[in-house]
């Protein structure tokens, strides 16, 4: 065979692996896009899931913070922990920055609502105002999105420091069984102070996580149930937290490992005795914020808040809600 003959069966072998590849990109392509028409995933944490079907998500690959999806509060109440900071809506404080959501809280002093927006329904009620020495951002799906049972999973990376307290958590959309916290609370995390001397914890660094339900009579009534793990790994990388809901239990994870279990018969609704999921058999809409100071991270640790190292970030790299479609218990789902 001469020259031509090599150089000609070379090209045709050459155009048949095109050939083969753009084929294959096509194939990959349609299943991508039929997968996402049909709203199933097919894998969790690289994991098979069969019978789970993503129902939400926000993976931040937009410019800007998707308001179709998200709600900012905007108020200097710091939910009743007598936190330091001032909630906005400016860009300075949550924004989208290589595919992620941040929320950056800010050592800044800022004047505004004294109250949570519900309770400014007065004239006396939206003139009251305080002056906090921090900013940051709160982000909800509330009148947007919300979720009665599922599993919901948020990858993270979590900001570090004395007096900081980001959190994943959920609240009612409807106070069906009264005012907090008698219609529930799920934390799906919360940290404290991550990074801070801790002598109970391995290393003698602080990297415990918490996972709570709060639940029972209108304040002061309530009560709560709480688990904690160490965070695993680097505090300073992504950590997936994920909360698998159904009307029998609620399992808590980080990185696909379970590190705590509730079940009806662990909580209660003073309200509704006979309705044993209650009060956690109603939607939820999700919250996502960084709170600095407040009683919690404040007495904990060194104490107080530091101002060091500021700003403070937390970043979101994707929020998704799955349902399992065949029951409400998600044993059924393949896990």
């Amino acid at each position: 065979m001469d020259d031509r003959g090599v150089h000609s069966n070379a090209r045709r072998r050459a155009n048949m692996i095109g050939a083969l590849s753009v084929g294959l990109v096509l194939l990959t392509s349609s299943v991508a896009q039929a997968q996402a028409g049909s709203g199933v995933e097919p894998t969790i944490q690289g994991e098979a899931r069969p019978g789970w079907t993503l129902v939400w998500s926000d993976e931040f690959d937009g410019p800007m913070i998707d308001p179709n999806k998200w709600t900012h509060t905007v108020d200097c109440w710091g939910g009743g922990n007598e936190e330091q900071q001032c909630y906005t809506e400016r860009p300075e404080n949550s924004f989208i920055r290589d595919g992620k959501l941040v929320i950056q809280a800010r050592k800044e002093r800022r004047r505004g609502y004294a109250l949570p927006l519900e309770q400014r329904t007065t004239k006396a009620a939206r003139e009251q105002a305080v002056t906090l020495p921090y900013s940051s951002a709160k982000l909800t799906t509330k009148g947007k999105a919300d979720w009665r049972y599922g599993r919901i999973s948020v990858r993270a990376r979590l900001p570090q420091g004395q007096g900081t307290w980001p959190a994943i958590w959920l609240l009612p959309s409807r106070e069906l069984y009264g005012p907090w916290a008698a219609s529930g609370e799920i934390d799906i995390m919360e940290a404290v102070n991550l990074g801070e001397p801790c002598p109970a914890c391995p290393g003698g660094i602080e990297n415990t996580i918490l996972g709570t339900l709060h639940y029972g009579g209108a304040w002061p009534k309530n009560t709560f149930l709480s688990k904690t793990t160490p965070l695993p790994g680097d505090l300073d990388g992504f950590h997936t937290f994920t909360l698998d809901w159904d009307a029998n239990k609620m399992v808590w994870s980080i990185d696909g490992v379970p590190y705590a279990t509730q079940t009806p018969a662990t909580w209660h609704v003073d309200q509704s005795p006979l309705r044993p999921s209650a009060p956690f058999d109603q939607p939820f809409y999700l919250i996502l914020n960084l709170a600095i100071g407040g009683k919690l991270p404040e007495g904990r640790n060194l104490g107080g808040v530091s101002s060091k190292n500021f700003p403070k970030t937390m970043e979101i790299d994707w929020v998704r809600v799955y349902k399992c479609e065949r029951s409400h218990d998600s044993s059924l789902c393949g896990d």
